[in-house]
This record gives structure tokens, sequence and C-alpha cells, in this order.
């Protein structure tokens, strides 16, 4: 186990810089998740710490050590790739002990570690199977390790959730430090006990889940962060400092906080599980109602923007009704539109 540092991590291809000034640490032990939607930097950022891609510019420490220009066979870091790499020609217990017999350990131990780690991924039935033989789900069940690219993405859903949950009881067993990279902010939330989430090459926040979600730094990660996401809607502060006016006139009232900002252009942002039923802040048109058990999912305009309400198994509004919509204005998030950034009051 060791400290993973980012100082000032840059990578360029050609013209196109792809992660902007990376600075932060891993702490030794603990387990960091790297989040964020296609293309955002992420994978290039855990594979420029295993040393599959170089670094452009900056400095990257394990344990102390700067491993910029340490070939990866030297930087004592194991990877798990979002594709499945097996030898074809070797049994499934074979591909699993390959590491321990290279490691020359004994062979008791190996068929222990092997055994486990087959039944924990319920593949003890296939250990004397060839790849060839075994689904892409159960190809892909590889043991945790360092660095994590996307392991979970050729699983089924319910197999998804039984590997995470043992992946988490790995790391509170082993404590190693672990990078994990995913787009599924679900993942992310469930796995991470601190998250970096990215957003086109840059860390737009860092935190644990919980402030991530209760505090969310930028728009973006307010609209990332949350299935679904968070409401936000654009306005302006009247010149009064008495309300917050909407797109379209909707005025609503303002807490003590805000009203010194008036004149000003602001957005407003509240989670879907903050708004209720009745109430008097806004009336919208209800579009569709989504189902889901335990929860009602309404989908409704206001002011020309979507909203959605979650509510619980109650009765809900029809579509193509009005609907007045309540909250409570401690559950408001301030945005600057221009910076995208909150405005912490």
């Amino acid at each position: 186990m060791a400290k993973i540092e980012f100082n000032d991590v840059r990578k360029v291809y050609g013209t196109n810089q792809v992660v902007h000034g990376i600075t932060l640490e891993v702490a030794d032990g603990e387990f960091v998740v790297l989040v964020g939607p296609s293309g955002c930097g992420k994978s290039t950022l855990l594979r420029m710490v295993a040393g599959l891609e170089e670094i452009t510019g900056g400095t990257i420490s394990i344990g102390g050590r700067v491993v910029n220009d340490l070939e990866p066979k030297d930087r004592d870091c194991a990877m798990v790739f979002q594709n499945y790499a097996l030898y074809p020609h070797m049994s499934v217990y074979d591909n699993m002990a390959y590491g321990l017999k290279i490691r020359k350990l004994p062979k008791a131990e190996i068929d222990r570690r092997v055994n486990e780690a087959a039944a924990i991924l319920e593949l003890e039935g296939f250990l004397a199977r060839k790849p060839r033989q075994l689904s892409g789900g159960q190809r892909q069940r590889e043991p945790a390790a360092f660095l994590f690219d996307e392991p979970l993405s050729n699983l089924d859903a319910k197999l998804r959730v039984q590997t995470r949950l043992e992946i988490q009881k790995l790391h509170r067993r082993l404590r190693t430090t672990s990078l994990y990279v995913t787009h599924d902010q679900v993942e992310a939330m469930t796995l991470a006990q601190r998250m970096i989430v990215m957003n086109a090459g840059r860390a737009e926040q860092v935190g644990t889940p919980d402030e991530v979600y209760s505090r969310p730094a930028t728009t973006f990660v307010a609209s990332f962060i949350g299935s679904p996401p968070m409401n936000l809607f654009p306005g302006r502060v009247s010149p009064d400092g008495q309300a917050f006016v909407a797109a379209d006139g909707t005025r609503i009232g303002l807490p003590e906080s805000v009203k010194q900002l008036g004149g000003r252009e602001l957005s407003l942002g509240v989670r879907p599980e903050n708004l209720h039923l009745g109430g008097d802040n806004l009336a919208v048109q209800v579009e569709t109602v989504e189902v889901l058990g335990a929860e009602h999912l309404i989908h409704a305009k206001f002011a020309g923007t979507g909203l959605i309400v979650r509510t619980g198994p109650h009765s809900s509004p029809a579509p193509g009704s009005m609907a007045q919509i309540g909250f409570s204005p401690e559950a408001v998030h301030w945005f600057d539109p221009a910076t995208q950034q909150r405005i912490n009051l």
C-alpha cells in the first residue's frame, strides 16, 4: 500500500490537451473513484498512473517515489481493465493462479486464494474450463487490484451490484490504495470514500460522496451527480432583493442570505426529492409520470425548462394537467450562471 500523489499532471495529444493540471493526493489505503462522462480524461489519468500513457507535464508519485519515467512493471501497481485479457490456452484456474505462481507462492496458498476468489465471483464450477467456454460476464470477473478501469462494465445488472459489494468488503479487509474509474455515478457513490468528478480533463470537485451530492461545487457536478439530476433554473434577483425572478416571470421569495444579491443573475438548483406536490412556489405542466414502485418521478415543464419531482407512491397528477410544486428555501442551491460555480452564502 502507498500514497499516490498528482502534482500538476497534464496530458497533451498533439495540440489537444486532455488532462489539465491535476493536483491531488490519494491517501495510503484510501479508495478513490474517478467519475465523469466519456472523454473527460479519467481513464487517461489512470493509465498515466499505471505507466501505460506518458505524462506530458507534472509528476506522479507512488509511495513517495516519482514514477514518471518508470516502466509499468516497476511501479508496483496492479490493474483491472475494462476489456478482459485472459490466456485462451489456460484454464480459468490457471488464469487466476498465474500471477500468484509468478510470485512463487506455495501451492496450498495459491489454491486457497483462487478458490476464495472463485466463490466470491460464482466461478467454482468453471475452474477447469477454458476462457472460450465462459460467457462475456464470466470472463470479466477478475480479482480486485490497485487500479480499476471500469471493471464491471461487462457484467449483468445483478452481478454488478453483487461485485460492488464484494469490492467494498475486500477493500475493508485489505486496505489497498485504490483508484477506480467509472462513468456510472451510482457505482461511484456506493464505492467511493472520496470522489473526483472529472469534466473536460479537469477535476471539477473532490470530496466524499455526501459532500459532492449535498454541496455540488458547479452546475456540472449538480447535474451529473444524482439520479435524477438536480433541477436548475436561470433567473435574476429582483432589484429590491425580495424575489428570484425566473425566465417566465415567476417570483420566488428569497431567504435573507440571498437578498444581498439584488439585481444579480443566478441559477437556482433544487434536488427532485426536495420538491413536493402542493405549496405555491411553482406552477408546472405535467408531461409524464414514471411509476417506479416505491416512488414516482413526475416530469414537468417550468419556465421552458424540464423539471423532475420525486414523490412517494401516492396519486400523481395526470399528464397534461397543471400542478403546484413547493420546496423549502433551505433546500435551494445557488450558482453563478457565468462561471457555473456554486455561490456560498
